[in-house]
């Protein structure tokens, strides 16, 4: 298995049944497992030195029309918190992750359909021209091509639409309202052509995912060189129809950011919240299989609890933006610091 890791690392393409292999014993064996990770820590210091960028996380609204299963905004979850947050609020949260050194905002939110494109462009163009220096970084859902198109004129650099499941009957599965995975692709390329910095990602352990899958999603987001992959595990939500289901592998899924990480050396790939949710030591783990990238939130303090994809999400201290000195502190534990530049896609 070894070999395996050891071709990666030199940039060869392995087919779905190497990667599951690869995969399956990460989960066995330790030695293996650390092996994998140390190739990619080398080539993330290689692309990026001991620097690890910050991006502010903006959750603008906890309303979706979507119903995915593991989600708790899908629309069935009569017992969720909404909010919408105002273009003056999200400014003041632009405001105040300026002061604190951030310069890329990351404009996360349901799929609100009160959320029009001339509402974000007005918005993106207000801060645009505050903080002109700055990335701004959508995360807003599938919109048609025009809608990205009118969005990056208007001054957005990056979009963040993850992929979820490459295998068709496992996307329906878990979006049973959705255009399926065809279309979620589509989106992904009219992104691409409207040229964004473009995320995919998905998760790992939900309900009917294999090993294989996993494989199968690793392949997809090489085969369209994204410039950002984000993998974090499930957690669930009670108030959904997975509430119930075990939270995903932490092993598996710091295998999969591992191998991730050699197949698109330049990438951008955060050590996510759900991975420091899963465990205290989360981002930390993240980091050390090679993810060069955290989302401190920026959100206003009333409104992080209410948005909630899972429970318990990590959105204080070391994950809130007003925490830096606390997570500096951390990363100097294991060699690291932050880096305050807007890292941009090499």
């Amino acid at each position: 298995m070894r070999e395996l890791v050891e071709q990666l690392a030199k940039g060869q393409r392995l087919d779905t049944k190497s990667l599951s292999a690869l995969l399956k014993q990460c989960t066995l064996d330790d030695s293996l497992l650390q092996f994998l990770r140390d190739y990619a820590v080398r080539t993330a210091r290689q692309q990026f030195g001991l620097g690890i960028y910050i991006r502010g996380l903006i959750e603008l609204s906890s309303y979706c029309r979507n119903d995915c299963l593991y989600c708790g905004l899908r629309r069935s979850n009569r017992s969720a918190e909404r909010y919408r947050l105002t273009a003056d609020e999200v400014l003041e949260c632009c405001r105040e992750g300026y002061k604190l050194g951030f310069r890329t905002f990351v404009m996360q939110g349901g799929e609100d359909g009160t959320h029009s494109d001339a509402w974000l462009e007005e918005l993106i163009c207000r801060i645009r021209s505050l903080y002109p220096d700055v990335a701004i970084t959508l995360s807003l859902g599938e919109r048609s091509e025009e809608s990205y198109r009118r969005l990056k004129r208007a001054g957005a650099n990056r979009y963040l639409l993850r992929h979820e499941a490459a295998d068709e009957e496992l996307y329906a599965s878990l979006h049973p309202d959705s255009r399926g995975i065809k279309h979620r692709l589509s989106c992904i390329e009219a992104l691409q052509r409207a040229e964004y910095q473009v995320g995919m990602g998905m998760m790992i352990g939900v309900k009917g995912q294999t090993i294989d899958h996993i494989a199968e999603d690793l392949l997809l987001v090489q085969k369209y060189d994204c410039q950002m992959v984000g993998i974090g595990p499930f957690l669930p939500h009670r108030a959904t129809p997975l509430g119930e289901e075990p939270a995903g592998d932490l092993r598996l899924t710091l295998a999969a950011v591992a191998i991730a990480r050699l197949l698109l050396p330049k990438a951008l790939i955060p050590a996510t919240t759900a991975l420091a949710t899963l465990t205290p030591r989360g981002r930390l783990e993240g980091i050390l299989s090679g993810a060069n990238v955290v989302m401190p939130n920026l959100s206003p303090s009333d409104v992080r609890a209410k948005y909630a994809i899972y429970e318990n999400k990590a959105s204080w201290g070391k994950e809130a933006a007003e925490g830096l000195a606390a997570l500096e502190s951390e990363l100097e534990t294991i060699g690291y610091h932050i880096d305050f530049s807007r890292g941009d896609y090499a």
